[in-house]
């Protein structure tokens, strides 16, 4: 809206030039005929609102020769000159003002000779002239501070964000740094301490099983902090993660530590990659709940396709009367939501009315 009413202003002061010229002209004697005056001034008017802003300097050299000759185009003329001054630099237009005002001055001067009327006809224009020729280089140079300024905040912006991306590279090297201090040596004594028992010799080979898994759950439990603190200090690189294919293994760790578990697996056949990490991953967090809040209590694992282009995920147990003896920090279920939500499923969890908890997730994936 605001560049028509420009356009249409500029025009309307064109117009009101070129009838001011062209009356007082025509008053005086000496101008060319009405009709002409009026066909060469819209000519001009029309150039002037195609041309001002693409080609402005080829619409000033088009006018001048012409507002020289006729006094409608006259009012054209100076409002090419400002648009020059707004669109191209400021020694193109101070060129295009010299040459119109010279050639004034040597057509007039021939024409009229050096008389009164010759001196303030001359000062008219090249006042005008010089009057939109400085308003149009002021605007520009009015618009190219604004510009440099909006620059300015953008590099400024631009720097705010490196700082917070290398406070946050410092933060993640400070979280890897307590994690390794505070989580790895406390997991290697415990590796060391689970060998120790399976090489007993009065243990039992119940003991002895046990001792193992606990042993080799320790070791992947440093190999999965070891991956934490790398991704903390190097974001884009990562080690290979678990995928569907693997929940067999995992739920045999689980047996190793002495939890009931029976598996119903359809297979892993043309499931996505990150559908079966997070399939995982779900099965994951439910056996470690249930052996957390129902130890002892047999579980079922079910993972299925459905007619649904989908995953079934579903983990159960019998609820125990007892509480937890381990501690948590009571968001494994609210993660393992926000991870069925990145890949677009649906999770479901809670307390059945037979006396179990039962969590079933859906997780899309072609057929």
């Amino acid at each position: 809206m605001r560049r028509p009413l420009v356009e249409l202003t500029l025009a309307a002061v064109a117009v009101a030039l070129g009838v001011f010229f062209a009356v007082n002209s025509v008053g005086e004697g000496d101008g060319a005929p009405v009709q002409l005056e009026a066909v060469t001034g819209v000519l001009a008017v029309s150039g002037l609102v195609l041309f001002r802003r693409g080609r402005p300097v080829a619409l000033t050299l088009g006018l001048i020769p012409l507002a020289i000759y006729f006094a409608a185009p006259m009012g054209a003329l100076p409002i090419a000159l400002f648009s020059v001054a707004l669109h191209r630099r400021g020694q193109v237009a101070v060129a295009l003002a010299a040459l119109h005002a010279v050639s004034v001055a040597v057509v007039y001067g021939l024409a009229l000779g050096l008389t009164r009327v010759f001196y303030e006809s001359v000062t008219f224009i090249v006042l005008l002239n010089v009057s939109l020729v400085a308003i149009g280089m002021l605007i520009r140079s009015h618009r190219q501070l604004v510009a440099s300024w909006a620059e300015r905040a953008r590099q400024a912006e631009e720097g705010q964000r490196l700082r917070v991306e290398q406070a946050r590279s410092a933060e993640r090297e400070r979280i890897a740094r307590e994690m390794h201090d505070v989580l790895a040596h406390r997991i290697s004594l415990l590796a060391v301490h689970a060998g120790a028992l399976e090489v007993r010799r009065d243990a039992s080979p119940e003991e002895q099983r046990a001792a193992g898994t606990i042993r080799q759950s320790a070791h992947d439990a440093l190999e999965d902090l070891r991956t934490v603190i790398g991704m903390l200090r190097t974001p884009g690189e990562d080690r290979p993660q678990p995928t569907l294919g693997d929940v067999p293994a995992l739920v045999e760790q689980s047996r190793e530590a002495g939890a009931e578990v029976d598996l119903r697996f359809d297979g892993a056949d043309g499931v996505p990659e990150q559908v079966g990490r997070s399939a995982y991953r779900i099965v994951q967090e439910a056996l470690t709940n249930a052996r957390k809040h129902a130890p002892g209590a047999p579980i079922e694992v079910t993972i299925s396709r459905t007619a649904e282009p989908g995953l079934i995920v579903e983990v159960g147990n019998p609820l125990a009367a007892s509480g937890s003896l381990i501690p948590g920090a009571g968001a494994g279920l609210t993660g393992l939501r926000e991870r069925v939500q990145l890949v677009g499923g649906r999770l479901e969890h809670g307390p059945t009315p037979g006396g179990e908890f039962h969590l079933k997730a859906w997780l899309p994936c072609p057929a």
